[in-house]
């Protein structure tokens, strides 16, 4: 197996809003030497705005908005790291961002627990088989006892954890965390933008109860023994199958037990897997590259209108300037200016291997979310899905002189995968589809301040949009007829059926049998 591959760890950092992504992605970038001062994603004394919120949107509300890509050295090993919004109104794009990922890091509120959008991304990593590591945050504030926290976390779930750090107390009582993986005492000193010194004491001493007090001393012996007693021994296989999650403690914002998450996760975290195209499974070490494209951003860059494409590398080596099949258009390409990322900050590389994500300038609509790239060999790589949006609006133009900015920032965004477009056959009116509330707010941000375009938006009281296809061509055209007011296409020319109750859809469903109609855009 070749080093470069298995020196590689590319990651996702998951959770619920407000449990700490962030945050600990800036901790995580301040060991590996990337950022001197942590960030802070909403902070009256520090002036610095987190490094993986670049968007303004992101920084006036703080809260993430796109998934970053971030990569740093650590170690000898090579780790790669996606920051993704928590906010369920963007989970789509945290959806896309797990296809690209060989594990996960799921951040958990130690006082909140399990929450809705965390049981979501599991059920995510589970159906990929992507393996976890839990890391329970705010142990600085009041929480919840740690054995209820686990069991809530094996219920909710649904998957075994061991733990492999344990808190001394919390909140103001909160004196450090035992690191049961290798076997040290780490105390804590609160410091948000530098890093606590660790100790080494036997567990039996006369120094731990020195260093924590003989009360805390006397449970945290206790704790670990009922841990020895609940919990099978860990087993790295186990973690790797996505059978057991190893479980850590500590609090991202004072920089505490992230040192340890770190240090076990390179250690243990998968290399890159193989990959499942439709025509067969691509594994790392195959000479000639491929890879997919499972996001795209417009505008990091203000001062120059162009997308960014990321692309993840399944195989082979990626080299500048080599020519590589662009298999949906079947033509040949070559990259003068291929860049690696620091959220925002990028600079070019020559190469590139399996599990690195590589940024690939797009000037004009070249890529869309799943377009594969290889050295010849037709493949299609799949689960790159577009859910059916359940909120619509008419767009309309606020700035008749600006139609032509606005029919670019709209097209642009859509490519992102941010929202959908649909352009209804009755009256030519153009539709964006969305999955929450707040994805309108940032589209009409985005398109006044990066496109210099003004859009209103009206009301449409619509279901649910569905594709619709049949191999009979009759009951097709029969179906479009008797629905002309509701059929519209999407940005690939398919038909779209736009259902406005539910009854309506079960009735279509019912009436045309040979319709076959598909609530996310693979099929």
């Amino acid at each position: 197996m070749n080093p470069e591959i298995q020196r590689r760890r590319t990651f996702a950092i998951i959770s619920h809003p407000d449990a700490g992504k962030t945050t600990l992605t800036e901790k995580l970038l301040l060991f590996g030497g990337q950022i001197q001062v942590a960030g802070a994603v909403k902070s009256n004394k520090i002036k610095k705005t987190a490094t993986s919120d670049w968007m303004d949107i992101e920084k006036q509300r703080g809260i993430s908005v796109t998934t970053s890509v971030m990569e740093f050295d650590y170690e000898g090993y090579k780790v790669n790291i996606l920051d993704t919004p928590g906010h369920q109104d963007f989970a789509e794009d945290t959806f896309r961002t797990l296809t690209a990922v060989d594990s996960a890091i799921i951040v958990v509120d130690g006082a909140k627990g399990v929450e809705a959008q965390t049981r979501k991304l599991m059920t995510v990593c589970r159906m990929r088989k992507t393996p976890v590591i839990i890391f329970i945050n705010k142990m600085d504030r009041e929480g919840r006892d740690p054995f209820d926290l686990l069991d809530e976390l094996e219920e909710e779930l649904q998957i075994k954890v061991r733990p492999l750090s344990w808190p001394i107390n919390q909140g103001q009582r909160f004196k450090g965390v035992y690191n049961i993986y290798e076997q040290s005492l780490d105390l804590f000193t609160p410091d948000k933008q530098r890093v606590t010194e660790k100790m080494r004491v036997a567990l039996d001493g006369e120094e731990l109860d020195g260093a924590v007090g003989a009360q805390d001393a006397q449970k945290l012996r206790e704790d670990l023994e009922l841990v020895d007693g609940v919990y099978d021994p860990f087993q790295v296989d186990d973690y790797l199958d996505a059978r057991v999650a190893p479980v850590f403690f500590g609090s991202a914002l004072n920089n505490f037990g992230v040192k340890e998450l770190l240090d076990c996760f390179v250690k243990i975290a998968p290399y890159p897997r193989p990959v499942k195209a439709e025509e067969r499974d691509v594994t790392p070490d195959e000479p000639k590259f491929t890879g997919f494209i499972f996001k795209i951003t417009a505008n990091i860059d203000p001062n120059h209108r162009s997308c960014i494409a990321f692309c993840k590398i399944c195989s082979g080596r990626f080299v500048r300037n080599q020519p590589y099949l662009h298999v949906r258009q079947g033509k040949t390409l070559r990259f003068s200016s291929p860049t690696q990322f620091m959220a925002q900050r990028k600079e070019t590389i020559d190469e590139a291997w399996p599990g690195d994500i590589v940024g690939l300038p797009d000037t004009g609509g070249l890529f869309k979310i799943g377009d594969t790239l290889t050295e010849g060999e037709k493949l299609h790589f799949r689960g790159l899905p577009s859910f059916s949006p359940e909120m619509f609006k008419y767009i309309d133009n606020a700035d008749p002189m600006r139609a032509k900015q606005l029919e670019k920032g709209v097209a642009q965004l859509m490519d992102e995968g941010v929202a959908q477009l649909f352009v209804n056959q009755f009256n030519g009116r153009k539709i964006i589809g969305t999955v929450g509330q707040l994805q309108f707010e940032v589209i009409q941000y985005r398109l006044e301040h990066e496109y210099n375009a003004r859009c209103t938006w009206q009301p449409v009281s619509l279901y649910k949009a569905c594709w619709i296809e049949s191999d009979d061509q009759a009951e097709l055209d029969n179906f479009k007829r008797r629905k002309y007011q509701y059929m519209a296409r999407d940005t690939e020319g398919r038909d779209v059926f736009l259902a406005d109750s539910g009854y309506v859809l079960q009735m279509a469903q019912q009436d045309f049998p040979h319709i076959r109609f598909h609530f996310t855009s693979e099929f």
